[in-house]
């Protein structure tokens, strides 16, 4: 099968997606007014609370969801045949993660900027907010941890990665003194970085940073994990403006100038060609390796980033919301945000199973379940690139892992953020005020601890990774309730939370269910594992519980009375 033809199909299911599905949402179900005071401008306060252009505010948001997550997970369920990743990346994204983000956005939005865990409480209760949290927590520190493996094996890996990973923290702080400080337009401002940024790609390309075997009495593994972890506990503290925003928006765009090599490379190749690259891998595999899981309910938990993410709500709640300008952004940043990262899990598609000239190149990479992943969507992508548009394979190996660790790193810096603030809420739960270094510390020092669990090599991050996709999608379920629940108060039409809830809820507690018994072989038994997916399958059990008694309460209360500012809004309606 020709892979244009994929591309372009997925490509017209996004644009539906956002020009007619996100429409009904904003008007219909989340009813965003330009009226109301978003609690950027109404807790302003120059760290968190920055009022912000949508553009780069998109930027931020795209890229702390995205991460390596939407390029790891479909370049791994293609082992199960190209069909079933496409049609969970597109109706996904379109159905579910627009949907969960938006809302997600639109509820902390309306609540203050608080965070999904802050809301758990009022929506659902206390006893379910305690658990939630407990979910939420062990989220986050294995995105931070998991991450921190993953850049610092493709800074190992890829050396030519290196001058332009660093080099993009320096680009971000010019660029956000540009835009904030100086006040340039944002337009000449970003063509510059952009092509600073792919200059230093091409440095890197040609000088690549391979670190010595011992440097100050450590490994390269334990140097950069130890700058990695120094570098997100300081830029999480920085006011967003500083670093955060402007290194998110810098990398999104590069995102979309990498994509857009990437399809043009397989269009262009399509089309000019003499040997163009076809999909090589089986449109359903029935002949799996051995110990691959079953396709359902596997698929939907190893595929969340790119589909559905429970982490996309706590960036939505946790750092996006306080930076919202006009709450009718949200559909532009939210639903929009889940599109771009639906195109880099179909770019990721398209280079995993179309980058390959041979079934046999394929089958060899795909030997074992979890044998794609990161360098598979390099490698394939760059036999693509090369063959499509002339680059040279190195060249465009350094383009694609360079996307894949800028990403990741603006995820982990964006994770660790966001996990300070959970610290300090628990610390709120259990009467203890802590303040916002300690809370970093602590970030630090847990993440580093688990990390360096195994050894200095620091691949203990990917210790309790295994439960990151039943986890993940849990808390979207989660996420997905107090959406449901708050409509159901306000009473507006909570289906479109209501059913990809149910399917979620369903495929990802299945999932947990099936890991347990794994965890529990007694040839192979993992404890630790075991005993944390317990702690998530009643967390996960009781919240769920509390969810159906608050719709139930929800749907037999009176509506919930108009706030403000909904009365502001009627007020302009009857002016």
């Amino acid at each position: 099968m020709n892979p244009v033809l994929l591309m372009l199909l997925g490509i017209t299911i996004f644009a539906l997606g956002y020009f007619v599905y996100s429409r009904y949402l904003a008007k219909r179900v989340y009813q965003l007014d330009g009226g109301f005071q978003t609690p950027a401008h109404e807790l302003e306060d120059g760290v968190d609370y920055v009022p912000t252009n949508k553009f780069i505010l998109w930027g931020h948001h795209f890229t702390s969801v995205a991460g390596a997550a939407p390029i790891v997970g479909p370049a791994i369920a293609v082992i199960w045949g190209w069909l079933p990743a496409f049609l969970w990346v597109t109706i996904g994204t379109v159905f579910f993660a627009g949907m969960h983000d938006l809302g997600a956005l639109w509820a902390s939005n309306r609540n203050k900027g608080r965070s999904i865990g802050a809301l758990s409480s009022r929506y659902i209760g206390g006893r379910g907010a305690s658990l939630f949290l407990v979910v939420i927590f062990l989220v986050l520190l294995m995105v931070i941890t998991a991450f921190a493996v993953v850049i610092k094996n493709l800074l190992i890996s890829t050396p030519s990665a290196v001058i332009p990973t660093w080099g993009a923290i320096l680009v971000a702080l010019l660029v956000g003194f540009a835009v904030y400080r100086l006040k340039w337009p944002l337009i000449p401002v970003t063509i510059v970085a952009v092509v600073i940024l792919y200059s230093l790609i091409v440095v890197g390309d040609s000088y690549p940073v391979v670190l010595p075997e011992s440097f100050l009495g450590m490994s390269p593994s334990t140097v950069w994990i130890l700058a990695l972890f120094i570098y997100g506990g300081i830029a999480s503290l920085l006011p967003v403006w500083v670093l955060l925003q402007p290194r998110d928006y810098i990398n999104g765009v590069q995102l979309f100038v990498g994509l857009a090599l990437l399809y043009s490379a397989v269009l262009i190749g399509a089309i000019f060609s003499s040997t163009p690259h076809n999909i090589v891998a089986p449109m359903f595999n029935e002949a799996t390796p051995p110990g691959t899981p079953n396709l359902v309910p596997l698929l939907f938990v190893t595929i969340a980033c790119g589909a559905i993410s429970g982490f996309h709500g706590l960036v939505s709640s946790g750092t996006s919301s306080k930076q919202l300008d006009k709450e009718p952004d949200a559909r532009f940043v939210g639903y929009f945000g889940a599109v771009g990262e639906g195109l880099l899990s179909l770019g990721t598609i398209l280079a995993v199973v179309a980058g390959y000239r041979t079934v046999t190149d394929w089958d060899a990479v795909y030997s074992s379940f979890g044998g794609g992943g990161v360098n598979a969507f390099v490698e394939g992508g760059g036999l693509l690139m090369q063959d499509g548009i002339g680059l040279p394979a190195s060249l465009s190996a350094t383009v694609l892992a360079t996307m894949a660790v800028l990403f990741a790193a603006t995820t982990m810096d964006t994770g660790m953020r966001l996990l300070r603030f959970v610290v300090q809420e628990i610390g709120e739960a259990v009467k203890v005020k802590v303040a916002k270094f300690p809370a970093t510390l602590i970030v630090v020092l847990v993440g580093l601890g688990l990390t360096f669990s195994q050894g200095l090599g620091g691949d203990g991050g990917l210790r309790i990774w295994p439960l990151f996709g039943t986890t993940n999608q849990l808390l979207a379920s989660l996420t997905l309730s107090i959406i449901a629940v708050i409509l159901i108060r306000k009473r507006r039409n909570p289906w479109p939370a209501l059913i990809p809830l149910t399917i979620v809820f369903v495929m990802a507690f299945w999932a947990a269910i099936e890991q347990v018994s794994g965890f529990a072989d007694p040839a192979n038994p993992d404890w630790l594992l075991f005993a944390l997916d317990i702690i998530i399958i009643i967390a996960s059990v009781w919240v769920a519980v509390e969810v159906l008694l608050a719709m139930r309460k929800a749907a037999k209360d009176p509506p919930e009375p108009a706030g403000a500012d909904e009365h502001q809004a009627a007020v302009r309606e009857e002016v």
